[in-house]
């Protein structure tokens, strides 16, 4: 008689969800929204960091600069993938630097903060899609907005407005080249297969890994594919 070895898939409420063969659980991988807990941070379901020294406090070990009281907000989605190493610098860490010094000396005293020349304006929320790839030792810096399925190559540091399903590298970041044509795009945006229930998405897994769009929006969910 034949025993499977088939293992559950983690349930998105899952802090640790790799099993080590010895029935651990890896601590350097984490399901981040049930891992983090700030005022300003939200993460979808399924979205995981890696890290070979793992923070204690994995929002502030990825986003030091987002304090509780931080006017900006940063907004991750579902089944995105962080390795170590990344950053995101967001709007809090920023300085001013129109005027003659970029010295933040309100924060040091001196009087009240509120409305002080050398505080800066509040900064935009730093957005990530769904399904985004973010490589070891990336940068996100304020106010990005990175959109779905980009992958960000291993060292870049990335700013601005990123369209979804790019391919970007470098200092500062570069596009590469479009991972599908726009047309193929725009479709796997209505799709949106990271909204399916997860027994369907591991249903048509060999879909999802694939490249052929039409068989994806052939079995997607009524009211997934327009």
């Amino acid at each position: 008689m034949s025993v499977s070895n088939r293992v559950p898939f983690a349930a998105p409420n899952t802090v640790h969800p790799i099993i080590l063969p010895d029935g651990r659980p890896y601590k350097g991988t984490v399901f981040l929204k049930p891992a983090v807990d700030h005022p300003r941070m939200t993460v979808g379901e399924y979205t995981y960091a890696s890290a070979f020294n793992p923070p204690e406090d994995w929002a502030a070990g990825l986003a030091p600069y987002l304090f509780d009281f931080s006017p900006e907000r940063l907004s991750i989605g579902k089944f995105c993938q962080i390795a170590d190493g990344v950053t995101f610098v967001t709007a809090s860490a920023n300085h001013r630097y129109d005027g003659i010094s970029s010295f933040p000396f309100a924060i040091f005293g001196g009087g009240e903060r509120e409305g002080r020349p050398s505080m800066p304006a509040p900064g935009k929320d730093t957005v990530v899609g769904h399904d985004v790839w973010i490589g070891q030792g990336a940068k996100i810096l304020p106010g990005a907005q990175i959109g779905n399925g980009v992958i960000i190559g291993a060292g870049a540091v990335v700013a601005g407005t990123i369209a979804d399903y790019a391919i970007v590298a470098g200092n500062p970041a570069q596009e590469i080249r479009r991972r599908f044509p726009q047309e193929d795009i725009t479709r796997l945006n209505r799709i949106a297969w990271w909204d399916w229930p997860i027994e369907t998405i591991l249903g048509h897994e060999h879909l999802i890994m694939a490249g052929d769009v039409a068989a994806l929006e052939a079995v997607a969910p009524a009211g997934k594919d327009g």
